[in-house]
């Protein structure tokens, strides 16, 4: 299995770089059939992320599937080890589903079932009118959500304007 890696805004020392490598090559041991990891180490310049200095995000394909998980921590070991747990969670949930989508010819125990995690349990329907960007950061800033999806009024596309983690904002627009 390949592992790419790479910085932005930390350097990666010959010691973490071979830690990266064995913990992901590890990780990836609970399912065969990830091709490659990119590993991507993020270093925040934000004083107020101190406890989340650094963050790591791992993202691999599996079965035509994207996994992608990150850990943040003070330090790039911390953070590692927070995106490697959660890389072996998220690898072995996979493979579970995988497996139980298999076995689901046969008869469905009866008793109480828990609740499904992919259930959807709320719908919400809204119009849908043209406006800003600007006047879109307004809507999202006074409904206090952290995402706003509205119809950009300057090309007529569907669009999420979003909240980054670093503060600043990011867009996503429909691509007809």
């Amino acid at each position: 299995m390949e592992v790419r890696i790479s910085a932005r805004n930390a350097e990666i020392s010959e010691g973490l770089r071979r830690s990266v490598v064995a913990k992901v090559n590890r990780a990836a041991r609970v399912f065969s059939d990830l091709d490659a990891v990119d590993v991507e180490l993020t270093g925040e310049t934000n004083p107020r992320l101190a406890g989340e200095r650094y963050r790591i995000e791992l993202t691999g394909q599996a079965l035509g599937r994207i996994i992608r998980v990150e850990g943040a921590a003070p330090t790039p070991e911390t953070a590692l080890d927070t995106a490697t747990d959660r890389f072996v969670r998220r690898l072995r949930r996979l493979k579970q589903r995988l497996i139980d989508r298999s076995r689901q010819a046969g008869p469905v125990s009866p008793e109480e079932p828990g609740p499904d995690p992919d259930e959807i349990v709320r719908v919400k329907r809204f119009i849908i009118k043209p406006m800003s960007i600007a006047e879109a950061q307004l809507q999202m800033e006074m409904l206090g959500h952290d995402f706003f999806f509205f119809l950009n009024g300057s090309n007529n596309r569907h669009s999420v304007l979003y909240r980054r983690r670093d503060g600043r904002l990011g867009l996503i627009e429909s691509h007809s």
